[in-house]
């Protein structure tokens, strides 16, 4: 959305997706982003503003000249710096509206969620060399392929698979990073099954006796029949071992000749040389899960977590079509509201990316 369409009649349909001039005024007086007018006739065209500054590349100063020469609002660089630093919560408000429309009933069928996140570089020359990010954590409905979660933390904020309230009856899929046993067993014992990416060195792998399993000798009795389905337990920090299934698949030559190079190489950046068990683990892709086998076998285990790398065209349109980049202000809040207009127009755009088929690319 550019500052010429922050003017015609794509305003007015933003506007009206957004709940209409009536909600998004109740909203910014209710979280106090709209107290008095001075010089912003009302909360509508403050969120023009905002979005204005956000999404474009102008700067406080061109916004300030942007917005009197169109008639929108006169006020200077520095009013405008003081009112976008309050718009914080407001936008979580609106962008959580937004949200609330997309989330499905469970029982119309299973839900299927995948979690993942992205991040940005926080301001400054230090803010690379101290790890400085802000992090967007999100869910995404499949089939209907929309976010239905979001939310903004910094650095400080990691990826938890219990992130995302749970819809009862859903099965939530994510990468290796997300293999948090302790968390599993809280989504899991609040409705929603799992399929997550397996990792044979960041789990408690136990049999039914709950002895220690090495899952890389499981995985050897099978490499010429090249997968593997069976029961496994994980072991917890609190509370009894997780009972759950662990699907294996020995990849394809090339594949494994890649997965190879890609461990020598991040070792050699580490300064260090692979071992034969990481080199060997890296030939598979291990999938762990609650779902049974009578209901979805090995096939159809893999069919499904191939559905998750749609969440990362989801975060390619964020950086790419809406372009989402690193906030350009310091300040906390002001940083906060600049990447939650953003996510607020990609929950806008979405719909029209499904009916027009825009392509993320």
């Amino acid at each position: 959305m550019t500052h010429e369409s922050l003017t015609n009649e794509d305003w007015d349909w933003a506007v009206e997706r957004l709940g209409g001039a009536p909600l998004i005024s109740t909203l910014a007086k209710e979280t106090k982003a709209f107290v008095r007018a001075r010089g912003i006739r009302d909360a509508v065209d403050l969120l023009r503003l905002t979005l204005s500054y956000c999404l474009g590349h102008v700067g406080l100063r061109g916004t300030a000249a942007w917005a009197e020469a169109v008639g929108v609002a006169s006020v200077s660089d520095v009013a405008l710096l003081g009112r976008f630093r309050n718009t914080t919560e407001w936008l979580s408000r609106l962008v959580a509206r937004l949200l609330a429309g997309e989330c499905p009933d469970a029982a119309k069928g299973r839900l299927i969620r995948v979690l993942d996140g992205s991040s940005v570089a926080k301001a400054g020359r230090n803010a690379e060399g101290t790890n400085g990010l802000w992090r967007i954590h999100a869910s995404l409905n499949l089939p209907l392929e929309r976010l239905d979660f979001l939310e903004l933390t910094d650095e400080k904020g990691g990826e938890r698979i219990d992130r995302v309230p749970v819809v009862p009856g859903e099965i939530r899929m994510a990468d290796a990073a997300f293999l948090q046993v302790d968390q599993i067993g809280e989504v899991m014992a609040d409705g929603a099954d799992v399929l997550v990416r397996g990792s044979w060195r960041h789990a408690r792998w136990l049999d039914d006796s709950g002895r220690p399993l090495d899952l890389l000798t499981e995985l050897k009795k099978v490499e010429d029949v090249g997968h593997l389905d069976r029961t496994v337990w994980l072991g917890r920090t609190k509370g009894a071992p997780l009972e759950m299934r662990v699907v294996a698949l020995r990849k394809p030559a090339a594949a494994i000749a890649e997965a190879r190079r890609k461990a020598n190489k991040a070792a050699s950046k580490r300064g260090r040389q692979p071992t034969e068990r990481t080199l060997y683990a890296s030939e598979w892709v291990i999938l762990v899960t609650s779902l049974s086998a009578e209901t979805f076998p090995t096939e159809e285990i893999f069919a499904l977590y191939r559905m998750r790398w749609r969440i990362e065209l989801v975060f390619k349109r964020l950086k790419s079509l809406i372009g989402l980049r690193s906030p350009p202000a310091k300040d906390p809040a002001l940083a906060k509201s600049w990447i939650l207009s953003h996510l607020l127009m990609i929950l806008l755009v979405e719909p029209l990316i499904a009916e027009f088929g825009v392509s993320p690319s």
